[in-house]
């Protein structure tokens, strides 16, 4: 409602293009205000020559300008003082007279000029509002292309070490090469959604729906479902889903890569939910083989699994794997 007040607001005063129609409107309002003191003029004491007049005034100066608030005015005095103001029907001159006509002009230039300075103040209001929205539309521009050229340049990146690999001959050096590329083209890929220029959070469900499904395509397995189980209203920080989402890839990569190794179906899990303390319970499940025999993540050398623990820490939580029926990977923050 207030939104529309102002809205309403800005249009005053009228007809600004059109002069002569503010000024015709004005005398309008003039001539009916001296219709409407005459028709009250038999029950009103003595002494209120102004009345219906003062309102002419402030109402035209309003709707159309100074201008036309002058002239009503001058109008509105000159009638009061002929029509209303003893001896009537005359343009006599006394102390008196004088007096109340000083009177009438200092009261109708105060309330002219305030109506006018509200006006000047309230436009200087939209103009500020339109060049802020003007700014604002400008940064939003600038933020989304360095947003996409950010991702662009990480997906360069990740081209250039996988161009790399292939000349490299040792498979230690090559695997790390692969790894490496396709971290950083997964980071590429995801990094346009990650940053709002208002600064709004986002929302858990629909980012774990877009990263899983941009997985589970990465992994180039037609067979394998990805679903997400996310509890709703479970807002996440820009600077914790960068971290969320390479514990999140790291897990449902090998899945893809050990757990359905030999196999082209399969169902991956991502759960999300917070519990009785608001700390944030995320699980990436699936239905495959499981662990090697033997396999300790305690004492494993794995790569992945040293990032994705590091990565927890940076954010304040913990990453265990484990297996309870499904080879469970679970992220815990806070």
């Amino acid at each position: 409602m207030a939104r529309q007040g102002a809205t309403v607001l800005e249009r005053f005063p009228l007809w600004r293009d059109r002069p002569l129609l503010g000024y015709g409107a004005a005398a309008a309002i003039a001539i009916l205000s001296l219709l409407i003191r005459l028709l009250v003029d038999a029950v009103m004491p003595m002494g209120y020559p102004y009345v219906a007049f003062f309102p002419a005034v402030i109402l035209s100066t309003f709707l159309f300008g100074v201008g036309p608030g002058v002239m009503v005015a001058a109008i509105c005095g000159a009638m009061a003082w002929y029509v209303f103001i003893p001896p009537e029907f005359s343009v006599k001159l006394s102390g008196a007279i004088v007096f109340a006509l000083f009177f009438y002009a200092i009261v109708v230039t105060i309330d002219i000029l305030l109506i006018s300075w509200m006006q000047r103040a309230n436009r200087r209001l939209v103009e500020e509002r339109e060049r802020s929205r003007q700014l604002a539309e400008r940064g939003e521009i600038l933020f989304r292309e360095l947003q996409h050229r950010v991702s662009n340049n990480l997906q360069v990146v990740g081209g250039l070490l996988a161009l790399q690999m292939k000349s490299v001959s040792d498979a230690a050096a090559r695997l790390a090469l692969e790894e490496a590329s396709r971290r950083l083209a997964l980071i590429g890929r995801i990094h346009r959604q990650l940053y709002d220029p208002h600064g709004e959070q986002l929302d858990l469900g629909r980012f774990l729906e877009q990263l899983g499904a941009d997985l589970v395509d990465a992994g180039g397995r037609a067979g394998i479902v990805c679903r997400v189980d996310a509890h709703a209203g479970i807002r996440l920080s820009a600077d914790a889903a960068v971290p969320i989402a390479l514990i999140v890839a790291e897990a449902v990569a090998n899945a893809i890569e050990h757990g359905f190794a030999g196999r082209e179906a399969g169902e991956i899990v991502i759960r999300a939910s917070r519990d009785g303390d608001g700390a944030l319970d995320l699980r990436v499940i699936d239905d495959g083989a499981g662990l090697p025999p033997g396999f300790d993540p305690a004492t494993s050398d794995s790569l992945g699994l040293k990032l994705a623990q590091m990565l927890a820490r940076q954010i304040g939580g913990s990453f265990r794997l484990f297996v309870d029926g499904r080879t469970t990977a679970m992220l815990r923050i806070g």
